[in-house]
């Protein structure tokens, strides 16, 4: 497992991967999620963790873009259950749902490709993903003897 990349936010608001030093935006933290790379991003005065403020802020812009994943009342049932005896069962319900909502996706994903193999639509799929990959390769070969 990779080792745990800390990320600083500055006063200013900037995020700095310590890893790459380099500053990154909430996209490249959100990739981060994505990939499963684990980090831990920390206030760089006071040194406290931040990282649930930050993926809280990650899931507010995409919430506010496009077709929202919570409704109003999924939101509001949200707070309601803030601070009820029963806050422990609801997070540890919610943790669980989410992780076989994942492994499910993961497997429904494995059995399309296994059902799709060795039929003409795997072959056209193949194909297209090489000509995709040539048709980058070619663009990104192109973009440096600009330069």
């Amino acid at each position: 497992m990779a080792a745990e990349r800390l990320i600083k936010k500055y006063p200013n608001r900037r995020l700095y991967d310590t890893s790459e030093s380099r500053y990154i935006t909430l996209e490249e933290v959100r990739e981060l999620v994505l990939k499963e790379i684990p980090f831990k991003v920390v206030d760089r005065q006071s040194n406290e963790d931040i990282t649930r403020n930050i993926l809280l802020q990650i899931i507010m812009e995409q919430e506010s873009g496009g077709e929202p994943l919570f409704s109003a009342d999924v939101l509001a049932r949200f707070i309601k259950n803030y601070g009820e005896a029963a806050q422990t069962g609801f997070a540890e319900y919610l943790d669980t749902s989410l992780r076989f909502f994942s492994e499910q996706q993961h497997a429904l994903q494995e059995q399309m490709g296994k059902a799709l193999e060795g039929t003409p639509m795997d072959y056209w799929m193949k194909l297209g993903e090489q000509n995709m990959k040539l048709w980058q390769d070619m663009l990104g070969n192109a973009g440096k003897k600009k330069r």
